[in-house]
């Protein structure tokens, strides 16, 4: 039996991963199958509140090996790898609701939903969901189809995140521990020590986006006052136990896994067709303008792909990354993954990788006259040259010409871990090669 749930929280507090572990803890009698699944949805959307991220959970009467998958308290967690659907899932539905009334933060424009059902939605619902902004009627009819339980308060949007939670196939997966606080400390600042998730990379090279060390800055922990401490994201979930409590940290209240969708890419789109803002997109041409500095900082440049000229952006919080893009040249050849905004209308750029560099070349020398063998005079920068003493002129291909030693070279590159988003991919888990 497959619980999910959506739209819990606020920008002023609760996370819907902590809802998960209350809902493990309320269900008794009752075995976790798998692990629960955090699913991040499209980014784009304007009414997430922060990641996007809906939770599924399968319950039922656990059989075959089980793991240990996190612990309550003083209760440890297991989780088994198959089971067997509950004789009777009423209470199982009527704890999830009161669970959801209980916590979500529907007084801060929270619009939580829950679903049940012994079968899973179609996949094209988190595809659209994941792509796209998918359409209530969409997944309303879905339920309905498969005979789905669901309820929702104050609107109940969270219904369509859940749905696509439920209805996620993995082509790619990672996985990510989530550690929480004691009550007492939501809200206050977080204790963990710096020195030890900046050898993260080093002790547990599975794991990933971990540290900034652009801005020496640890990007395990959110910055809200929610109930997670950190959460460590890798690809061997065997690892993440370890990892977890290779950090120095205030004392912690619960931890659980989860398989998630985090660092795939699932949200981009390779373009096929036009481009609708709300999205995020893959596309391959050649730069027609070279990028500029705004004001503010930003870098923009203009890219010709598809029939159509499409603005590249690397916003100001991108940091050392702008300095890769202002390296770009009109000519060059990238392919650019970012999401596309309305207003202004630009593709904020989520990585790039250069395909091909134009020769650049610069003028390092006047010709010389034929004639007198004297250097030539300029007329001009597309005027071509003169002879002061004989007056014979030249066109401008005569001058002496060097190629350009460029500051950038083939790969891909990424901005800083804290600027990433959960879905992107980063490098480090992409088999191209790569450049920080």
């Amino acid at each position: 039996m497959f619980l999910a749930f959506d739209d819990t929280d606020s920008t002023k507090g609760m996370c819907t991963t902590f809802l998960a572990t209350e809902m493990i803890r309320a269900i008794d009698g009752l075995d976790l199958i798998g692990l629960p699944r955090l699913v991040r949805l499209n980014p784009a959307v304007p009414w997430k509140t922060r990641g996007n991220g809906a939770l599924c959970i399968r319950f039922g009467k656990g059989k075959g090996r089980r793991t240990l998958a996190g612990r309550i308290g003083r209760k440890s967690i297991f989780s088994f790898d198959r089971g067997e659907e509950p004789e009777d899932s009423n209470d199982l539905f009527s704890i999830g609701a009161e669970l959801l009334s209980n916590w979500s933060r529907v007084e801060e424009e929270a619009s939580p939903g829950l679903v049940m059902s012994k079968v899973k939605p179609s996949p094209a619902i988190y595809w659209q969901a994941v792509r796209r902004v998918i359409e209530r009627e969409m997944v309303e009819n879905e339920l309905d189809r498969i005979g789905a339980r669901s309820i929702g308060l104050c609107g109940g949007r969270g219904i369509i995140g859940a749905t696509a939670a439920m209805s996620w196939v993995p082509h790619d997966r990672t996985y990510e521990v989530l550690a929480y606080r004691k009550r007492g400390r939501w809200g206050s600042q977080r204790k963990i020590t710096k020195e030890d998730v900046k050898l993260l990379d080093e002790r547990f090279p599975s794991t990933f986006n971990n540290y900034d060390h652009d801005s020496d800055a640890v990007a395990i922990a959110p910055h809200s006052p929610c109930p997670i401490l950190f959460g460590i994201r890798g690809d061997k979930v065997e690892d993440l136990p370890m990892a977890m409590a290779s950090i120095r940290s205030e004392a912690k209240d619960r931890w659980l896994l989860y398989l998630t969708n985090q660092g795939t890419d699932d949200h981009v789109i390779s373009v096929a067709g036009g481009l609708d803002p709300g999205s995020t997109y893959r596309m391959s041409g050649n730069i027609v303008r070279t990028p500029r500095t705004l004001p503010g900082g930003h870098v923009l440049f203009q890219l010709s792909a598809n029939g159509s000229i499409v603005d590249c952006a690397a916003y100001e919080p991108s940091k050392g990354f702008r300095g890769k893009v202002r390296a770009l040249q009109e000519g060059d050849k990238v392919q650019v993954i970012g999401e596309l905004r309305e207003q202004p209308r630009t593709l904020n750029l989520e990585k790039f990788e250069l395909l091909e560099l134009v020769d650049l070349k610069e003028k390092v020398a006047n010709p010389r006259c034929p004639e007198c063998d004297k250097s030539m005079q300029s007329l001009g920068s597309e005027a071509g040259f003169r002879c002061r003493k004989c007056g014979r002129k030249e066109d401008r291909s005569k001058a002496e010409f060097a190629s350009v030693v460029r500051k950038i070279e083939p790969g891909w590159y990424e901005p800083p871990v804290c600027t990433r988003r959960h879905l992107s991919k980063p490098l480090k888990r992409m088999v191209a090669r790569h450049r920080c």
